[in-house]
């Protein structure tokens, strides 16, 4: 316990809190993503996340999202362990040659309707990993995107605010 405690001291507070306005207008989107899902599909939204071979950063973030800060299940959205329980793959990273197969197989394994989101500038187009021996296809030539989260990594607010756009429309 003493080693713990010391441990704590020495590496100060590592977390930070959002500004006074990030607040609300996280609070609003999140309400009204919450809103629309419901709208849409009369539940929450469940989401199958795949890394394809990323760096971990895009990772980092949905986790982020998940936290108690941002909270992302209470507006409506969950993660989910099996394709089969998903409405929607969420996928990050560029599609290295290895996980192409995984990423058929996970696509087909979801019950229709389904939709394909990506998160990050290398599941656009392989990012830093573009050009690449071990990349050489890009996401959308093996399922059908609908959706894509910019960003190198996008934030977890910019994840939740492309979300409630995305179900607006």
């Amino acid at each position: 316990m003493y080693k713990i405690l010391k441990t704590r001291l020495l590496k100060k507070v590592m977390t930070r809190s959002l500004k006074p306005g990030q607040t609300s207008a996280l609070e609003s989107a999140g309400l009204e993503l919450k809103k629309e899902i419901r709208r849409k599909f009369g539940r929450s939204l469940h989401i199958r996340e795949v890394d394809t071979g990323s760096c971990g950063a895009c990772e980092s973030e949905i986790i982020a999202a998940n936290n108690p800060i941002y909270d992302i299940q209470r507006f409506g959205i969950n993660f989910v362990a099996s394709p089969r329980h998903a409405d929607a793959l969420m996928v990050t990273g560029p599609l290295s040659k290895n996980m192409e197969i995984a990423l058929k197989k996970t696509y087909e394994a979801m019950p229709e309707p389904k939709f394909v989101i990506t998160v990050g500038d290398c599941a656009l187009d392989g990012g830093l990993f573009k050009g690449s021996y071990y990349i050489d296809k890009k996401i959308n030539e093996v399922v059908p995107v609908v959706l894509h989260i910019p960003g190198c990594p996008p934030s977890p607010s910019t994840i939740i605010q492309a979300l409630l756009d995305f179900m607006k429309k």
